[in-house]
């Protein structure tokens, strides 16, 4: 028997046993459902059998035939009425286990986001997806969805989207494309470091969604609930159904703040405050300016993240203003990083050590903030350093800057076009997605082992039009991505260590040494950023102007004579 745990009201297992009754009378179960039908295979014990050793062991059992490949919405209603009615937990079982699962799912459709029904249903081993659209319509079978037909649909409307829509219809401006995105307004996100330092205001990152949707593109203002690659469809929130030709994923990722015990109650208020987000970044320089004296602490969580220097840019920048300030001295600083180096490419490691030593800021390694009380000013860090037991080790704060775990979203991780780890699996030169050749992302969402910033996706953008419309033409991809990223390093106003790297820690400077040293603090490289970067990015990158971005492509190889 395999008890495969689905939530805590329910488990469901492949076909059982009389005999394995007792053991789950022993595992807490108080009542079973049988959705097999008798007599559907020869080895098969029937439910009355069942239903005697039930009773004795002093469980109930009811007995809920679902011909296979036959759940029907009738079915589903009164799977979830026998949830309610039967004392918990409850065991379900039928051949596999699948259509206990899908009852399940299909009965929870009104009760539980359709992400969480599909994640916990494949961490019980079952994949749901091909009843998603049954899902998002509340359980129902869907009838008169009212499908759309786009060239190209792009999930997601930030930098990564918008660009590569404005890439496509510059190369091929008759292609149907639309771009679909809940949100009402676009975020320049790479700004908030500076609006958490002082030097932006927060109103200058920001946008109107629709200002910016490429002209001739199409706008779906709605949320992806799911995706169904073998029919080239996308599920929007509601049930309705979008077609497409070629698909393009880059909808960001999921900033998990709940991952961190008691960080949602306290974030913006006792001393808590973050970059990530455009509300509380004003509260970083807030509280900036008014530390006199006491502990500022800067966290990093886990890899991936985006924009792996964040974290220690906001101390740089906060560092900076207490030594301006002359109040340095009384500040008390902690980088706790849960990995094990300050940067991952060497080459700009020496000169961010010099302004660690100079602003006098302790780096605590293999810290991994896991809770917060912030009335207590108090914080916990698991602390597992390589050869030694993981610690808990408890800090106060008078402030403290925090950079949450990230993973991708919950309709991306539980999806079929995403690899174990939940990111979409894509080819790291072509970013082809590996199973759907119709399908492309670029952005944080991707598994290409990049860094996750703007910049990166300004190099990708192009790259995945020219692919994609290569393919459109019949054409075999040629462009390809090198990986690169790049990562203004802020460590001090007025002064930047320019960060640019591809696959496997490559440099890859976009300036003559003689004008950006990248490996040092350079004045030219904080113009770039202050000055130039937000222009280019409002109206070059997201208008498919690419400036040092064109893609690079595969050279075929000479004719053999």
């Amino acid at each position: 028997m395999e008890i495969r745990k689905i939530d805590r009201t329910i488990s469901v297992s492949p076909q059982i046993a009389p005999a394995d009754i007792a053991a789950i009378k022993k595992a807490g179960f108080r009542s079973i459902i049988c959705n097999r039908p008798d007599g559907e295979g020869a080895d098969q014990p029937g439910f009355g059998e069942i239903e005697a050793k039930a009773q004795k062991a002093g469980l109930e059992a009811i007995y809920m035939p679902i011909q296979s490949g036959m759940v029907r919405d009738e079915d589903a209603e009164k799977f979830g009425a026998a949830l309610q009615d039967l004392p918990g937990p409850v065991f379900a079982y039928c051949r596999t286990g699948t259509r206990s699962a899908t009852l399940w799912s299909l009965s929870q459709a009104n009760a539980k986001p359709l992400s969480d029904i599909l994640a916990a249903t494949k961490a019980a081993g079952y994949d749901m997806n091909g009843v998603a659209r049954r899902i998002a319509n509340g359980g129902k079978t869907p009838t008169n969805v009212g499908d759309a037909r786009y060239d190209v649909v792009i999930v997601g409307g930030g930098a990564a989207g918008i660009s590569v829509a404005a890439s496509i219809k510059s190369r091929k401006p008759d292609l149907d494309v639309a771009i679909i995105d809940p949100a009402d307004v676009h975020y320049y996100q790479p700004g908030w470091t500076m609006v958490g330092g002082g030097i932006f205001d927060a109103s200058v990152t920001a946008k109107t969604m629709g200002s910016l949707i490429p002209r001739g593109v199409h706008w779906l203002k709605s949320a992806v609930a799911a995706f169904e690659p073998k029919d080239n469809a996308v599920i929007l929130d509601g049930c309705r159904v979008v077609s497409y030709g070629q698909l393009v994923v880059c909808p960001g990722l999921k900033l998990d703040w709940a991952k961190v015990e008691g960080l949602e109650e306290t974030l913006g208020e006792n001393g808590v405050t973050s970059n990530y987000r455009y509300d509380l970044a004003p509260y970083t320089w807030q509280l900036v300016q008014q530390m006199k004296e006491g502990r500022a602490i800067f966290t990093q969580p886990p890899m991936p993240i985006k924009c792996a220097g964040a974290p220690q840019k906001a101390m740089y920048l906060s560092a900076d203003h207490w030594l301006k300030s002359g109040v340095l001295d009384k500040v008390d600083i902690h980088f706790n990083n849960a990995g094990g180096v300050l940067f991952g490419v060497k080459e700009y490691v020496p000169a961010l050590e010099t302004y660690v030593k100079k602003y006098g800021a302790h780096l605590n390694f293999f810290h991994n903030l896991t809770a917060v009380d912030g009335p207590a000013k108090k914080a916990w860090f698991t602390v597992n350093k390589p050869d030694s037991e993981p610690e808990t080790v408890e800090m106060e704060f008078d402030m403290m800057h925090v950079c949450p775990p990230q993973t991708a979203p919950d309709f991306i991780r539980v999806s079929p076009l995403a690899d174990a780890a939940g990111w979409v699996d894509v080819d790291q030169s072509t970013l082809r997605h590996k199973t759907y050749d119709n399908i492309w992302s670029l952005g944080d969402v991707m598994n290409a082992p990049n860094a996750k910033t703007a910049a990166a996706a300004r190099k990708q953008a192009p790259v995945v039009a020219e692919n994609l419309v290569a393919q459109i033409e019949g054409h075999s991809p040629s462009a390809i991505y090198d990986g690169y990223g790049s990562c203004p390093l802020t460590v001090e106003r007025g002064k930047i260590v320019l960060a640019e790297f591809g696959y496997g820690g490559a440099l890859l400077p976009s300036f003559p040494k003689f004008f950006i040293d990248g490996t040092k603090p350079s004045r030219a490289a904080w113009y770039l950023k202050e000055k130039l970067l937000p222009p280019i990015y409002w109206k070059a990158m997201l208008r498919g102007k690419e400036w040092l971005a064109r893609p690079e492509k595969v050279r075929a190889p000479e004719a053999a004579e």
